[in-house]
């Protein structure tokens, strides 16, 4: 038997998966052929997503030693995707050991990875759950057994919003989780835009509805993006380009419009 026939048994393979397309897109091996035809026709469309893919891996070593540097020592990775070699918990504690992660997607992909690969030790947990319940995510007993809420978190939802139509109301979402935090937590937020590529959106779009069964929903820009952080202090840089947010060299930052995944980091200030 294959080894992509022993670690699939019991899922669909017929249809393509947001998670296995993305581990297509940074050169993973977690993928079936379903998958790389879905991710090739978005990549016919902009072959630069798999750089904008490689780019928000970079921005993921960032953003957690930056989160770290401000006291953060509790993670809750929304929509976490397939286990990787930039692991949130394993970057989190090369700087802080202590660190607690919980990884929460609902995919039956993720989750069955993640809790073989990820969740080891008490201070690490993955539940199953998404920004569109986020009281109920946040009152999980799992998460809480790993999470005090009473504490400043840090949640990360990297490439998450863009997969959710308007007619789901994420920004009320957002909202409600962001109220439900304690001050000093800070809220991570990456999406795709088409400022720079409009031409491609509908092609793209189109991809990835069929493949959720959404009839509706399209493009957001930047401008659409930015309410998400409402009721936040957005760190500077704000909301930018992956390429322009803290890189460690100047000469990162150039032509940032080529990897165009926005990116910006709210924190949710004291009473």
């Amino acid at each position: 038997m294959s080894d992509e026939a022993r670690w699939s048994a019991g899922i669909d393979s017929s249809t393509p998966n947001l998670a296995r397309m993305h581990d297509y897109f940074i050169g993973g091996k977690d993928n079936f052929a379903v998958d790389r035809e879905a991710a090739e026709a978005v990549l016919a469309t902009a072959p630069e997503v798999r750089v904008m893919a490689q780019e928000h891996q970079a921005f993921h070593v960032r953003v957690i030693r930056f989160l770290v540097e401000q006291g953060i020592t509790q993670f809750i990775n929304l929509g976490s995707g397939l286990p990787s070699d930039l692991n949130t918990h394993e970057l989190a504690r090369s700087l802080t050991p202590d660190a607690r992660v919980v990884y929460v997607d609902t995919d039956p992909v993720v989750l069955t990875h993640g809790r073989a690969i990820l969740a080891k030790g008490p201070r690490t947990a993955v539940v199953k759950g998404g920004i569109t319940h986020p009281a109920e995510l946040l009152a999980d007993p799992d998460l809480r057994e790993v999470i005090d809420l009473d504490q400043p978190v840090a949640v990360l939802l990297f490439g998450v919003l863009q997969y959710i139509p308007d007619s789901s109301h994420p920004f009320q979402r957002v909202a409600e989780l962001r109220d439900a935090l304690p001050a000093g937590s800070h809220i991570v937020i990456t999406h795709v835009v088409f400022d720079s590529r409009p031409e491609a959106a509908e092609p793209i779009v189109n991809v990835y509805r069929k493949m959720l069964g959404h009839d509706e929903g399209g493009a957001r820009t930047r401008e659409t993006v930015l309410p998400f952080f409402d009721g936040l202090d957005l760190v500077e840089p704000g909301l930018v380009y992956v390429r322009e947010w803290r890189p460690d060299s100047p000469f990162l930052s150039e032509r940032p419009e080529m990897a165009w995944v926005i990116v910006g980091v709210g924190r949710k200030a004291g009473p």
